[in-house]
């Protein structure tokens, strides 16, 4: 679910379209987007710049205008070298940020532009995080990440905080019960 305005798109697994609800009353809107060949959607984010909507659909992200409700497959994540699951998005500053299902294996976090589809940065997570759940890009170009495992136990639930500089990623904390740089 995302809101725009005073609408709020929602996907629903399993099916090809985005319903609209009015923000104030949460009653739905006359208006549905139909999203022709969107079969797993899992996750919608809007970007307020240029007012289009981001639907991860397992192997592939949709790009969908709030205005005329045009779509374009804008993304596939499979390759004949890399291929990724996409279950989560974030967007932060026209830069979108993809994560990949938590059982595939290695966990996966990807920026991409959204004004020309670039990958961004590909931002690598130590190897004690065992799945990842969620991901989100600060104001100050950090990520905060949800996930599964830490150096003390590759059972342990945490939310950590990466910092990037130079393509090379450094873990600075871990915001659990644990202690500060205990994720690995």
């Amino acid at each position: 679910m995302t809101c725009l305005n005073n609408i709020m798109y929602v996907v629903c697994d399993e099916s090809s379209t985005i319903r609209l609800y009015n923000t104030d009353t949460y009653s739905p809107l006359d208006v549905v987007i139909n999203v022709d060949k969107m079969r797993l959607p899992r996750d919608i984010v809007v970007c307020r710049d240029d007012r289009q909507l981001y639907v991860a659909d397992w192997n592939r992200v949709w790009r969908v205008s709030a205005d005329d409700h045009s779509y374009v497959k804008w993304l596939t994540t499979e390759s004949t070298t890399d291929t990724f699951d996409v279950t989560k998005l974030s967007l932060t500053s026209r830069r979108l940020l993809v994560t990949s299902s938590p059982w595939i294996q290695p966990p996966s976090l990807r920026q991409y532009s959204t004004t020309d589809r670039q990958l961004l940065h590909v931002v690598e997570l130590p190897d004690c995080v065992k799945q990842l759940y969620h991901a989100v890009e600060t104001t100050c170009q950090t990520f905060v990440i949800s996930h599964q495992g830490t150096s003390q136990d590759e059972q342990q639930y945490a939310v950590s905080k990466l910092f990037c500089f130079c393509n090379v990623l450094v873990t600075l904390s871990t915001l659990t019960v644990s202690t500060a740089s205990e994720i690995c």
